[in-house]
């Protein structure tokens, strides 16, 4: 089975795009691989979290707002 030739927007490489592939589509697996090994987070305080929290409230209301206002 020939797997479509993609061309990696980091390094410019070719590669197969395979499905069992790590990572994003238009990335290399050596790319792929970098950011995933990488991604170390630090914990989170408590502030950053309610902030985030509130962040994510509020623009759960807006998209309520935008998708069942009525316009009478």
């Amino acid at each position: 089975m020939k797997f479509p030739i993609k061309t990696c927007v980091i390094c410019g490489e070719e590669f197969e795009l395979r499905p069992e592939k790590p990572g994003f589509a238009n990335r290399c697996p050596d790319c792929s691989g970098d950011e995933a090994t990488s991604g170390s987070q630090r914990p989170s305080s408590a502030d950053e979290r309610k902030s985030t929290s509130e962040m994510n409230a509020a623009r759960r209301n807006a998209i309520r707002d935008l998708l069942y206002r009525k316009d009478s």
